[in-house]
């Protein structure tokens, strides 16, 4: 008999199985990007190897771009945004929001849960983190 998960999002709702297994697996993904990047030092100290400077780039090219880096110090500044008050601040169409907001969340900076119509944002501390330590000397 298959092992069946029950899920349950922050809001203790349940969620149905394809969304349960979209976040298991996304978790375990993240769990083994986190732990491989724990011990993560700065740049000047160490060589990385492959793995950490391929996910390294990841974050970065996702703040390479102003409008995304603008979205994320909105992101950043409140416990969480609503995709329907960044439109306005950076000047940008629903759909090139969410095109940004896409890329941020592939990259591992924020985390979004849909609620009704809206995705709710919030930054992931872990990733901060060490955005903050790869860039301190």
């Amino acid at each position: 008999m298959p092992l069946r998960l029950i899920c349950v999002n922050k809001y203790d709702k349940p969620i149905d199985n394809c969304q349960c297994e979209v976040l298991v697996v996304r978790r375990l993904i993240e769990a083994k990007i986190e732990s491989s990047l724990d011990n993560c030092c700065p740049v000047t100290t160490q060589m990385m190897s492959e793995s950490e400077a391929r996910e390294v780039a990841l974050i970065f090219d996702a703040l390479s771009d102003p409008v995304r880096l603008r979205i994320f110090s909105i992101i950043a500044s409140q416990p969480e945004t609503c995709s329907c008050n960044l439109e306005l601040p950076v000047g940008k169409s629903q759909p090139t929001v969410s095109h940004h907001t896409r890329i941020l969340a592939g990259a591992g900076l924020i985390e979004g849960e849909k609620r009704g119509r809206w995705t709710y944002w919030h930054v992931v501390p872990a990733r901060l983190d060490l955005v903050a330590n790869l860039l301190r000397s």
